[in-house]
């Protein structure tokens, strides 16, 4: 049961990166593609029905690994304070940035909003590519269970490591330049005319960038966390995940070419599917390694909740998942399709 909650919590991770991911990248790029006050406004409308939505899958996904697995939830929501702190902060400037933006008929407080949003959203996508970094590259846990970072040491991966280091800054820096060619291309599937064909070109300029990066983070894997092919070893199936990886990457570029706006944006989807699914592969049954040796690592079988609780809460699980399934097909069904702004609307989405 306790692996069945692991891949639970890997896959609202997962639909999370995936949803949250693209109204991220699109706050990322919004500044810098859209010249004028409608064009954000067409930004902010492509994303507005559905990114408070899409948030909801970090907090459940939180919830679920409060249940799951208490131990891991405790040792690194106190390990983590100073950065989680950081990142609620820029969620609620980010919220603010879009919510205020639509209250304001001044172009000067326009602006200043329009800067919240997008520096908030280029800020996180940063924090969670770094945040999936010190996951993987392990994090300094003590015997008890529990750790500290300092925000950062002499930037080498060791085994006392801080939050920041080549490694986990590199991680940010791949997450960001992913997030902002998902977004971009979730754009250029939401918007018509020059608005459009400046997001297709933030993403034509981003994908080599892209690439080159997700060669170079994976040899950068190999090197700072040495047993990290393990499991690959041990389950030559997880040799299918590069290849996914290479083909998402190739279709994307083909797709996007030939003007096809949603294979694009689905082949970017299946990219970052199968980057997650990739680390999960790797760590699997860690949850949270220890950087200062594997026998204080926390694994899905000391992190984990009562077998009974698992049990019960997998059926709740299930009929919530549901639920929330249902609402979002319904919520997608009605606004899909290009944005455009009603003649005379100046506020809302």
């Amino acid at each position: 049961m306790a692996t069945i909650w692991f891949m639970i919590v890997a896959v609202m991770v997962a639909i999370y990166v995936v949803l949250d991911g693209f109204d991220l990248g699109a706050g990322a790029v919004h500044l810098f593609i859209a010249k004028d006050n409608d064009e954000r406004r067409t930004v902010i409308r492509a994303i507005g029905p559905v990114w408070d939505g899409n948030e909801v899958w970090l907090l459940a996904a939180g919830g679920t690994l409060y249940f799951a697995f208490p131990q891991l939830y405790a040792s690194g929501f106190s390990g983590f304070y100073l950065p989680l702190m950081m990142v609620l902060w820029l969620l609620m400037l980010r919220a603010i940035g879009i919510e205020f933006r639509t209250h304001v008929q001044e172009r000067v407080w326009q602006g200043f909003f329009d800067t919240i949003f997008g520096v908030s959203s280029i800020l996180l996508a940063i924090f969670f590519g770094a945040a999936l970094g010190n996951v993987v590259r392990g994090v300094p846990l003590n015997p008890d269970g529990y750790f500290f970072e300092p925000l950062w040491t002499n930037w080498r991966v060791g085994s006392q490591n801080g939050i920041l280091d080549w490694y986990t800054v590199l991680c940010g820096v791949v997450a960001l330049v992913t997030l902002v060619v998902h977004g971009s291309l979730y754009l250029a599937t939401k918007t018509e005319g020059p608005l459009n064909y400046r997001a297709r070109k933030v993403a034509s300029f981003f994908w080599p960038v892209q690439v080159l990066l997700t060669i170079f983070s994976l040899i950068a894997t190999v090197y700072a966390v040495p047993g990290i092919l393990t499991n690959y070893t041990r389950w030559p199936i997880g040799y299918l995940v590069p290849f996914v990886v290479i083909g998402s990457l190739v279709f994307m570029y083909f797709a996007h070419s030939r003007r096809n706006e949603k294979g694009a944006f689905l082949a970017s989807t299946l990219y970052i599917i199968a980057m997650l699914v990739g680390a999960v592969f790797a760590l699997y049954p860690k949850v949270l390694p220890a950087s200062t040796g594997s026998q204080y690592d926390l694994t899905i079988y000391n992190s984990a909740t009562g077998a009974h609780a698992m049990s019960v809460g997998f059926v709740w699980w299930t009929f919530g998942m549901m639920l929330a399934a249902a609402y979002f097909v319904l919520v997608y069904r009605m606004f899909r399709g290009k944005v455009r702004l009603e003649e005379g609307s100046e506020h809302g989405y």
